[in-house]
């Protein structure tokens, strides 16, 4: 079988790896290199198992223009960037194009959308696509020829999610997952939700009757008095939430092969006092 493609969740990898590893892992600047290690450390796990044909690590945008227009609490609750992160992101494109990985960007859409575009185009040319993240929203992306690579909290290596799998997981299958989020929410985003609905009452509906809109419509049938005036009384707000769940196509071209830098790599490493990733790395190569 071909190699994958493996893009990345470069946002959701360096914030997981800075919070994961003490700041007390500095370079030769006396500056904390904790996210950068952390999250070449993930990825090289994941190349090393894999062997993808390329790895592209996407960053964008950190709420997307019309999530916000649309939903003015989206990603209002989250912190501003650690000042010890900050310095690691602004260094992360050097680093990890030393090997020889493609990072892009985009400027109004998330790395979620670059994420799910570049499996969709992977797919389209025939080839597979694996897309890594600590991102539970990405599973709507999930089909036979691109897989969720998640990374869940206190678990070593990422967890592979395919249809079957979320289905196993939420009840639904992933062409769902906006839908689901709109009803059940995402604190995380600052999605609300459906007051009153959690993830069993949200897999229910979706299952009885196949999408938000066909919920929404038949919302009069409910028997729950508080359910059913809950969804007609909250339909433009449910509608616009399942619209801001939904990825965006970032409309990128599909990379070409590009193996991993192994000697460039450890170089990168040990220029930042990462010395025994710089031995592993050179051990590699």
């Amino acid at each position: 079988m071909a190699p994958p493609l493996l893009a990345v969740d470069a946002p959701s990898i360096l914030y997981r790896s800075f919070f994961a590893l003490p700041d007390s892992i500095k370079g030769a600047d006396g500056k904390p290199v904790n996210a950068l290690l952390g999250a070449a450390n993930l990825i090289l796990r994941e190349v090393e198992e894999r062997r993808p044909r390329t790895v592209v690590l996407c960053f964008g945008a950190e709420a997307a223009h019309y999530r916000v227009e649309a939903l003015p609490a989206y990603h209002g609750d989250r912190p501003v960037m650690p000042p010890d992160l900050e310095h690691q992101w602004g260094d992360a494109r050097d680093f990890f194009e030393a090997f020889g990985w493609i990072v892009t960007t985009h400027p109004n859409l998330e790395a979620d959308d670059l994420l799910g575009s570049y499996g969709e185009v992977e797919a389209e040319a025939g080839g597979k696509a694996l897309l890594f993240t600590g991102d539970r929203d990405m599973f709507q992306c999930a089909t036979q020829d691109v897989r969720v690579l998640y990374l869940r909290t206190g678990k070593r290596g990422a967890e592979e999610m395919g249809p079957a799998q979320v289905k196993e997981r939420y009840g639904i299958p992933p062409a769902l997952v906006p839908d689901f989020i709109a009803l059940r929410g995402d604190p995380s985003d600052g999605i609300p939700g459906a007051p009153g609905v959690g993830e069993k009452t949200a897999a229910d509906l979706l299952r009885r009757h196949g999408s938000l809109e066909a919920v929404l419509d038949n919302a009069i049938a409910e028997t729950k008095p508080k359910l059913r005036t809950t969804l007609i009384e909250r339909r433009e707000d449910l509608l616009s939430y399942k619209d801001v769940a939904t990825l965006r196509d970032a409309e990128v071209t599909r990379p070409p092969d590009a193996p991993t830098d192994w000697s460039g790599a450890a170089l990168a490493a040990r220029a930042r006092g990462m010395n025994r990733l710089g031995d592993r790395l050179e051990a590699a190569a």
